[in-house]
């Protein structure tokens, strides 16, 4: 049986939508009214809520700002900073909590677990607790429950992450409509959908994530021509920059080191923070931190604090550049440049930014807040309060299955639109066969081995019929929150397996990254071993084809001069088949096809001759 694919598409919704940016370091809420989006206030009348939550002995969670104020006196039990371990596993994130206070539970291989306390709780659950309280402002602000969502995520998110997140909103109570990019979002929020046509450049450097867009606009169509950027990439990383001096001047001046203490390192974290806060618009300032009757004062200019960050900042600009190749579109021809993500604050990014696109960023609107705005209104295009828009999206690997010889069919290529579909027929490989194993990859080498695998599954009991003469289609459909559904049908019998991919948590984030980069670097080795495996492939099929021909009483009837060159023709691709030629190994196949074709004529009339015996014409 086939699995029924539930896709929603935001038709015929009833009831307020409210949009989400579930950020690293803040998360905020939004809705859409006459007069356009805005954001809502918490009870506190503050916008931003910082995604942070803690954890009480009594069992109590608290989140937001309450939360931040329990970070000093109660680190053990309290978190921030979680989305940069949506979907990992905790060998992905080692290097990354040795900034943070965090303990990481038993059995958290595959599963990344945090110890709060008595507690053990998974990235989506202490999110969904960040979602439950930005619900909880809305539903107080709007005077209304409110059960339904648009969450952004970072463009460049991949599977796991993107499943992470929509676990985390259904634990918090909300029908997650839609999952959109963060640079989309804002590319709606800066009022796009006004503009006719252009091509717009989003660059997203937030909390934990750095995300770079290119995009077009015609005629009301939002089109995602390419999507680049790194997850592993943000003001964290700037924070920890600084922090890592600090804690090198404390060492050096107290003689102890304080980076063990989580009272310390919270307290220090949230010193750095508005130091770097304040660099945006004075050229110098003081990093002060006061522990335990003790005192640390850093003087800080501006430009030395360039200086440190100068690489980080230059490492967004390699995502920038391949996503301008991808988007196959130039510098010239990018119309406008949107700025988004706390981090853009910082003069020297919107210098580098204004360098590389040869143009003035935009930075009309509060770069905290565009995002969800964004996210407000598509949920109101979703609810329909908002018509005549079209946001289209793209997926950022390629997609496809494994084939003979270990190597990837690509049905869905990177930066596809998505929603989207694929399907191609494939065929068996052994006579009778009666089962099939997919194997769903996603990635850009041409090699299994070189890529991610996402998932596998059989399709039982296909018609038993001589290799290559079975039909098997395969179809991959992406969903509008870019999550994959692949079916298998066999084409002969109706019968259809389907698999939902739940991505496996755990994914090393440096593998995504470097995925992109390595099949540019690789592209000539890869591209030379997928020919050398296809000529073996070839080789293996008329191989099999040839030694299965022994036993046909064609073969005595030729003559002993034929036998004997088709065997020395087998031979010979015997004794190259393992080259890393491809051309000799493709010699040989033609040199055993033409050595075979008395044979397979022979056949042919054998054939022709049972099959018309007794019938008169």
């Amino acid at each position: 049986m086939s699995q029924v694919f539930d896709i929603d598409f935001g038709n015929h919704r009833k009831g307020r939508v409210v949009g989400i940016d579930l950020g690293t370091t803040n998360s905020l809420v939004a809705f859409l009214d006459l007069t356009g989006p805005k954001i809502i206030p918490g009870a506190d009348g503050g916008l931003l809520v910082p995604s942070i939550v803690s954890y009480a002995e009594d069992g109590g969670v608290t989140a937001g700002n309450a939360a931040r104020r329990l970070l000093i006196n109660q680190p053990d039990r309290t978190v921030y900073s979680v989305k940069r371990l949506m979907g990992k596993g905790a060998s992905d994130v080692k290097d990354e909590l040795k900034f943070f206070p965090f303990r990481i539970a038993e059995g958290s291989e595959s599963v990344i677990r945090l110890q709060l306390g008595a507690k053990a709780m998974t990235p989506p659950e202490i999110s969904a607790q960040v979602l439950a309280e930005l619900k909880r402002n809305a539903e107080a602000y709007l005077g209304e429950p409110v059960t339904q969502a648009v969450i952004t995520v970072p463009a460049y998110f991949n599977d796991a992450q993107r499943q992470a997140t929509k676990d985390a909103g259904r634990i918090a109570g909300l029908e997650v409509l839609r999952l959109v990019n963060e640079p989309t979002a804002a590319s709606l929020a800066y009022g796009l959908d006004k503009r006719r046509n252009g091509i717009v450049a989003v660059y997203d450097l937030g909390g934990g994530t750095f995300d770079i867009s290119i995009l077009r606009l015609h005629d009301g169509i939002f089109e995602v021509l390419a999507t680049n950027g790194d997850t592993h990439l943000g003001g964290d990383d700037i924070d920890n920059r600084l922090m890592h001096i600090a804690f090198e001047d404390i060492a050096a001046e107290w003689g102890e080191d304080i980076s063990h203490s989580g009272e310390a390192v919270q307290t220090l974290r949230q010193a750095v923070i508005a130091a770097k806060e304040r660099l945006s618009y004075v050229p110098l300032t003081r990093i002060e931190f006061d522990f335990r009757g003790k005192t640390y004062r850093r003087e800080i200019t501006q430009e030395l604090f360039e200086g440190l960050i100068k690489d980080i900042v230059d490492r967004t600009l390699g995502p920038c550049r391949q996503c301008i190749a991808d988007s196959r579109v130039s510098i010239e021809e990018i119309d406008e440049v949107v700025m988004v993500g706390g981090s853009t604050r910082i003069p020297l990014v919107r210098k580098a930014v204004e360098a590389l696109f040869k143009a003035k960023p935009h930075t009309e609107l509060n770069p905290d807040e565009v995002v969800a705005l964004g996210a407000a209104v598509q949920a109101g295009i979703l609810s329909g309060e908002v018509g005549d828009a079209l946001l289209l999206d793209v997926t950022p690997l390629s997609l496809g299955i494994e084939t003979m010889g270990g190597m990837v069919s690509k049905l869905i290529h990177r930066n596809s639109t998505i929603p989207a579909s694929a399907t191609e027929a494939f065929t068996t490989a052994v006579d009778g066969q009666r089962n099939v194993l997919i194997h769903v990859v996603q990635g850009e080498r041409e090699l299994v081995k070189d890529c991610r695998s996402l998932a596998r599954f059989e399709l039982k009991d296909i018609a038993p019929v001589p290799a290559g003469a079975a039909r098997i289609e395969v179809r991959f459909l992406i969903d509008a929150n870019g999550i994959l559904n692949v079916s298998a049908r066999d084409a002969r019998t109706g019968k259809e397996q389907s698999v939902e991919v739940k991505p496996s948590y755990g994914l090393s984030e440096e593998q995504v990254e470097a995925m992109i980069l390595e099949s540019v670097e690789k592209a000539e080795d890869d591209f030379h071993e997928r020919q050398v495996r296809e000529a073996r492939v070839e080789a293996d099929a008329i191989l099999a084809a040839t030694e299965k021909a022994r036993a046909n009483e064609a073969w005595v009837d030729l003559s002993g001069e034929e036998r004997a060159r088709i065997t020395a023709a087998v031979n010979q691709l015997l004794m190259v088949y393992h080259s890393e030629d491809h051309l000799l190994i493709r010699a040989k196949i033609g040199e055993l096809n033409e050595a075979t074709t008395a044979l397979a004529e022979t056949m042919m009339s054998t054939a022709v001759r049972v099959a018309l015996k007794g019938t008169k014409v």
